[in-house]
């Protein structure tokens, strides 16, 4: 018996002596990057790295980047990227420190690294014991992965706060729980700088090969400039830098005498990023009437299957298509004047039924719109899209210029206050807050529903 706890003993101590070896040889990798900027936040983590990285390697610094979401890369100083091996296929926050030791390989002035930690605890870790920031960037607060940050938006605000340097520096584009992140700050020492969207001009969005947002870019302007970086190199390194392959596109199919617009903004998987991603779309001219909407349905997302059938009121498609797992979840939730444009196909996909169910004009134009969430049968949706031959994309008709109206992306706040104090019924059902179990913290139309149809349909108005 003494044999045996000797032997434990000895094991600990030398299990304790690698730790120790271990934790100050990553220390020693990390404090030889001057830089280190985590980016934090629910959507847009993997754009705003690359396009930080982007702008610092413009600016003449020698950059590293590490981004987690859709596909996790490792962009080394000339813009090459690596895919990141993980056994298994499985994503662990110890791959950080293997990630610091590669980076510092390169000799780096920066290191911009997306925060792969969703529990509140981990996000500490990461910060305190494996990046140790001198920069945090904290995107956004929305309404995603409650579960384990929720269950309400300042819950969720205080959670990603805790990626915050003691005594750093932390860019923010939030604006609806700006209060919550300032208080954070305050208790951390940590200087809080709010950017605003709109110093990035329309202009200069344009000049992006790809749909950005404005968000992001004045979110990289902001740490180009607390490195020194002039605002006209930081914009040449990020329109040169790689977008990130969830950064939304759309590709024009033809599937028979069908030809389809397709857009792919499964990566938004929050209804107020969904609906934003379609109203950019829609602002960009890149979709039109009449529009299709596919959600692809999870079986461990049945919240989120149904926030996102309740979203069609606000985006009102000639056509919702269910697919995936308890399609029913979302179906429930389609409002009653949409159902009858309700198509199941839930289960195995049937991309055939799929095609057939679609609505398109008199030239069999169409937009397909792809939300919810990517894994299981939106993957399989995907793969069946692209295996389609490509079609020069329809030309969109002008315009007639917008509505003024509640249902702008711009006022989700107000409009939810106003719901939730009493004073304004639910849109669809006239409920009160206390009749409806949880709301959509998306921007809500006003309670005439005559006039959010003519609202709405104002950007998917045929020629």
């Amino acid at each position: 018996m003494t044999y045996l706890f000797t032997l434990y003993a000895l094991g600990c101590a030398l299990a304790l002596v690698a730790g120790i070896i271990e934790q100050r040889r990553h220390h020693r990798h990390l404090h030889s990057i001057p830089r280190r900027i985590v980016v934090n936040g629910i959507r847009g983590k993997s754009s705003i790295t690359r396009l930080c990285a982007g702008a610092l390697r413009s600016g003449g610094l020698v950059t590293v980047a590490k981004t987690t979401g859709t596909a996790a890369r490792f962009i080394t100083p000339d813009g090459h990227e690596e895919p990141v091996y993980r056994k298994f296929g499985l994503a662990n926050l110890v791959e950080q420190i293997g990630i610091v030791r590669r980076a510092a390989a390169h000799r780096p002035d920066a290191l911009v690294i997306e925060c792969m930690a969703v529990l509140p605890d981990l996000q500490e870790v990461n910060e305190r014991k494996l990046i140790q920031s001198t920069i945090c960037v904290i995107c956004n607060v929305r309404e995603d992965h409650l579960t384990e940050m929720g269950p309400t938006l300042p819950d969720v605000a205080r959670s990603l706060s805790r990626s915050m340097p003691t005594g750093g520096i932390c860019v923010t584009a939030e604006r609806n729980q700006l209060h919550i992140l300032r208080a954070e700050a305050a208790r951390r020492g940590t200087t809080l700088i709010p950017v605003d969207p709109e110093s990035v001009t329309d202009e200069e969005i344009r000049r992006f090969p790809y749909i950005a947002f404005k968000e992001n870019v004045a979110i990289a302007l902001a740490v180009a400039d607390l490195a020194g970086i002039d605002r006209a190199t930081a914009f040449t390194g990020m329109i040169a830098a790689k977008p990130d392959p969830g950064t939304v596109t759309v590709h024009t199919y033809q599937a028979g005498p069908r030809r389809i617009a397709f857009a792919n903004i499964f990566a938004a998987n929050d209804p107020a990023s969904t609906l934003m991603n379609v109203d950019l779309l829609v602002d960009h001219d890149l979709i039109s009437a009449p529009l299709n909407i596919v959600i692809n349905c999870r079986p461990d997302r049945i919240e989120r299957n149904g926030q996102m059938g309740e979203l069609t009121g606000l985006l009102i498609p000639e056509r919702i298509i269910l697919i995936g797992e308890q399609t029913r979840s979302a179906k429930v939730a389609v409002p009653a004047r949409l159902v009858d444009r309700v198509c199941d196909i839930g289960g195995s996909l049937n991309f055939p039924a799929l095609l057939d169910a679609l609505v398109t004009d008199a030239n069999g134009c169409g937009a397909l719109v792809a939300i919810g969430n990517i894994h299981g049968q939106g993957e399989v949706l995907l793969g069946r899209m692209h295996d389609l031959p490509t079609a020069m994309p329809p030309s969109i008709p002008q315009r007639v210029p917008p509505v003024a109206c509640a249902t702008t992306a711009h006022q989700p706040a107000q409009l939810d206050r106003a719901w939730r104090s009493g004073s304004l019924g639910h849109p669809e059902s006239g409920r009160l807050p206390s009749e409806v179990p949880r709301p959509l913290s998306v921007p809500r139309p006003t309670p005439d529903p005559s006039h959010n149809d003519m609202a709405r349909r104002h950007h998917f108005r045929n020629a």
